[in-house]
């Protein structure tokens, strides 16, 4: 095995963690593998000789890519930055893809990297090495061009953020699936009270069309309810799925995913809904056999 085999072979053995560190950056699958692409092309024209850790100055080099590539969104006049919702991660209810299980090491729902969304580049990359990869600031400081003590404020306001507004949801599984079927159930029979009923009152929906103008923000249980009302109306077949390891729900219509919705269920109630409705990057995700 020659020197460049064995780089590309310890590079593979990083891969899942890279590729974890710039989901949880970016909030998007195929940006994040670009980022670990970029990672590996710069390792391979890199002299590592004074390297002591490859995994910690890969790591370094993603987080650096995916800063650029966060910094770059931020400036495009396209982007929807009203509302966002992160790429998904789905597995049919019944099995999860190992890859998948690497990806979502530490229960990282989609309810929290919405709120990662709203961070600064900087807070979220500090937040994200330091509380998820136990980076210590001293080496994040270099990459966000802070010194130490500002790094750590840094992730520390963004920490309060992800406390105030990231809900911790039940665990159950179990519970999860009983509070959506009631959900859909009360949406199917254009039952308005049932639907508030299974919604906290300060529910939060937001729906991420991308380019198409149908983004929205909605807040508090009867608006939610109204929105759901109105979704029902659609004819679409719903699969169970789970969402970032998570209960969660693909629409399809006429046999191709049209919409994702992500449920975040807290004390028996829905306490936030997220869907995806941006057709370009549902196709990405390769969902079709899922309708089948």
């Amino acid at each position: 095995m020659d020197q460049q085999e064995l780089l590309a072979q310890q590079f593979e053995d990083h891969r899942p963690r890279l590729r974890a560190v710039a989901y949880r950056m970016l909030g998007s699958l195929s940006e994040a593998d670009d980022a670990v692409q970029d990672a590996w092309l710069r390792l391979s024209r890199a002299d590592t000789s004074e390297v002591e850790s490859l995994g910690g100055w890969l790591t370094t080099v993603v987080a650096r890519v995916a800063l650029n590539m966060l910094r770059a969104r931020n400036t495009r006049s396209e982007q929807p930055l009203d509302v966002r919702v992160p790429d998904p991660i789905i597995d049919a209810a019944d099995d999860r893809n190992p890859e998948h299980e690497a990806l979502l090491a530490d229960s990282v729902g989609l309810a929290l990297l919405v709120v990662l969304e709203t961070l600064t580049p900087a807070e979220r990359l500090a937040f994200v090495l330091h509380d998820m990869f136990a980076v210590p600031f001293e080496d994040i400081a270099p990459i966000v061009e802070r010194s130490p003590e500002a790094t750590r404020q840094l992730a520390s306001r963004a920490r309060r953020r992800v406390r105030g507004a990231a809900p911790i949801p039940d665990a159950d599984l179990t519970t999860q699936w009983e509070v959506i079927e009631a959900f859909l159930a009360a949406a199917r029979e254009g039952d308005f009270d049932a639907l508030v009923a299974v919604l906290d009152p300060d529910v939060v929906l937001r729906a991420d069309g991308g380019l198409t103008g149908l983004s929205q923000h909605v807040q508090g249980a009867k608006a939610v309810a109204s929105q759901a009302l109105l979704w029902s109306r659609l004819d679409l077949t719903m699969r169970r799925v789970l969402i970032n390891g998570a209960a969660g729900i693909v629409g399809f219509l006429h046999g191709q995913p049209f919409a994702i919705c992500a449920v975040t269920i807290k004390s028996g109630k829905i306490v936030e809904i997220n869907f995806l409705a941006d057709r370009e990057r549902i196709n990405q995700l390769g969902l079709t056999e899922l309708g089948d």
